[in-house]
């Protein structure tokens, strides 16, 4: 089940896809007829070149060198996993095909072709945008920043509730932090055979820790502001009785 809550500002497709690559910590790469999996095997330039650091016996190593020129047709693969154990957490995927070629005991890979899939659908994000957007600046943090949220303040992830509309609640069993940008916090809604998400918009952009506790500390206090949603007040009178 989809979000009942209108969407506000969201990063690009453009930024989100850097955000994603900036993030993972993984990768899965195809060139030569050859797949492999690597784990901290890559770094990104500020351009959004990758570096891959492979073993020499690697497949990989093999079929950037013995392709004409030394220039290997090659695609990466990441995921955006939530880092809260939500349903389906699996929350875009991101695919770079471009040129795989040596470097000094590396292999440096050039995109010309960027696709984001995310929940909405799959969108081409044109290379020169790839190129200069730059990740949200929380995107590296994120993972630290929901899994405390969700683990030492499920408290306020249940305050934060009072700002969804009561039709968005409905019939949900569970409430979890799914994602967080500097335009604002998003909520993850379970029922018991769907889910929905629902976005809470920061009043203005957050470009750095600080500003996020600040961003997150104002929407609490407008949370606690609001009444409490007649759905979980129901929730909780059923589940005491």
């Amino acid at each position: 089940m989809g979000d009942t809550q209108a969407w506000t500002a969201a990063p690009g497709a453009a930024e989100q896809a850097r955000s994603v690559l900036a993030a993972a910590w993984s990768c899965a790469v195809t060139a030569g007829g050859a797949r492999e999996e690597y784990v901290g095997a890559h770094t990104v330039t500020d351009e959004g070149a990758v570096l891959l650091t492979v073993p020499e016996d690697s497949a990989l190593h093999g079929a950037a060198l013995c392709a004409p020129r030394q220039d290997s047709r090659a695609v990466l693969e990441f995921a955006d996993v939530a880092p809260v154990a939500v349903r389906d957490r699996i929350r875009a995927r991101l695919w770079l095909a471009g040129r795989l070629t040596p470097a000094d005991g590396a292999l440096n890979f050039h995109p010309a072709r960027v696709v984001l899939r995310r929940s909405c659908g799959a969108v081409l994000v044109d290379p020169d945008e790839f190129a200069t957007a730059r990740p949200d600046p929380l995107a590296v943090a994120e993972a630290g920043l929901l899994t405390h949220l969700a683990e030492a303040h499920p408290d306020a992830v249940e305050r934060l509730t009072r700002l969804v509309r009561p039709e968005s609640l409905h019939a949900a069993i569970r409430v979890l932090p799914l994602a967080v940008d500097r335009h604002g916090l998003t909520l993850r809604i379970e029922r018991t055979r769907a889910h929905g998400d629902v976005r809470l918009p920061f009043h203005t952009p957050a470009d750095d820790l600080g500003q996020l506790t600040e961003r997150v500390h104002a929407l609490l206090a407008q949370a606690s502001a609001a009444g409490c949603p007649r759905t979980l007040q129901r929730q909780r009178a059923d589940g005491d009785g």
